[in-house]
């Protein structure tokens, strides 16, 4: 029988309130999806630093191969020519994390917000809470999103929404102004173009990750919201290490995408390295969500087919149960709960076995 290569997104010892002891006892889970939260967005990753989470890590049994995010300047977002420096960055980080054994980067191309929620701890019918999206209680005034993020995080960080990026919100929003999606698509171009030679020399793969919400928000671009955006993305550079994280649930949050079949088309290509696999409930007819338990009978989205699509795929790459709810009086960082995060691995574990001996 094939076997998952199953993780488990960490956030670090410093900043986690679960243990790599506790995810290593989660069946079927050996890797860690991790990343180093204390570097600035655009500093290169010192090598000593990430030897010591590889070998904190290892030491614990698990594997380390997957980082998510090395998140990207926004000076190579917007294209301003101090984007030179910052790529160069990017580049030797990349050089550092192979020596490290790392083969998958996630990262985003997401200008200023790498993902939206109105209600970081929506309350469930059965006692649990979620994180939810409401576009009607969307603040028009990104500082009141700011403050209302901050206020539901409960005092945990949350990944890319680094305080000291975003501590001039409107200086931010006003060096995006002229940033529409055909440059945005330009500036991840030439990013790409700049660090793939790299990439396909020290053998890792980069797979971005979608919008999250798949539409624009604030005015601002988004580039891959849906198959259509994944083929142009696909088209700025032909190498196999320009690849996609599939997220089923930023992708699924908009209902007319088919992910079976953004699956079946894009894991025969070797494009996708890397799966999200979670699910999310519709609340109305307009769009509005809240995230849910991983099983098809608790949200939207049908999780055998979209399981089936990559056995059917042949899909061999790196996955991870992406948010859960808090469940079990859990009080943790809103999506990344121990609990049910764990039951969606069994979950989705159960699924590819019983796929395996059809």
């Amino acid at each position: 029988m094939s076997q998952l290569k199953m993780g488990f997104r960490w956030f670090g010892s410093k900043d986690d309130d679960i243990s790599l002891s506790q995810i290593r006892q989660i069946p079927g889970t050996k890797q860690v999806v991790g990343a180093l939260f204390d570097v600035p967005v655009g500093a290169v990753w010192p090598q000593a630093e990430i030897d010591a989470l590889k070998k904190e890590v290892t030491d614990a049994g698990l594997k380390l191969e997957v980082i998510e995010s090395v998140n990207i300047h926004d000076d190579i977002k917007i294209g301003l020519p101090s984007r030179d420096k910052y790529i160069a960055n990017y580049i030797q980080t990349i050089k550092n994390l192979s020596k490290a054994g790392i083969k998958v980067i996630c990262y985003n191309f997401m200008p200023v917000f790498d993902w939206l929620r109105t209600d970081l701890h929506h309350q469930l019918a059965d006692g649990s809470n979620a994180m939810m999206y409401e576009q009607s209680k969307l603040p028009h005034d990104p500082e009141a999103l700011m403050d209302q993020m901050k206020t539901g995080s409960r005092g945990f960080s949350l990944p890319g929404w680094e305080p000291e990026r975003l501590a001039a919100l409107k200086d931010l929003f006003a060096a995006y102004k002229d940033v529409n999606e055909e440059k945005l698509v330009a500036n991840c171009k030439y990013f790409l173009d700049a660090i793939m030679p790299t990439c396909e020399k020290y053998d890792v793969r980069m797979a971005m990750h979608p919008d999250d919400p798949p539409k624009p928000l604030f005015g601002l671009p988004r580039i891959y919201k849906n198959v259509e955006d994944m083929r142009r993305i696909e088209g700025l550079h032909e190498s196999r290490y320009n690849g996609f994280t599939i997220c089923t649930g930023s992708l699924g949050e908009n209902p007319v995408n088919d992910l079976p079949a953004i699956i079946r088309e894009f894991v025969p290509k070797d494009r996708v390295p890397f799966m999200h696999v979670r699910n999310i409930k519709f609340v109305n007819k307009q769009g509005d969500f809240h995230e849910s338990a991983h099983p098809s009978s608790e949200g939207s989205l049908d999780m055998f087919e979209i399981m089936k699509a990559l056995h059917d795929t042949n899909y061999d790459g790196y996955i991870r149960p992406d948010h859960g709810r808090n469940i079990w009086n859990e009080d943790g960082r809103p999506g990344y709960g121990l609990y049910d995060r764990a039951l969606g691995i069994t979950y989705l574990t159960g699924l590819w076995e019983a796929l395996e001996k059809m």
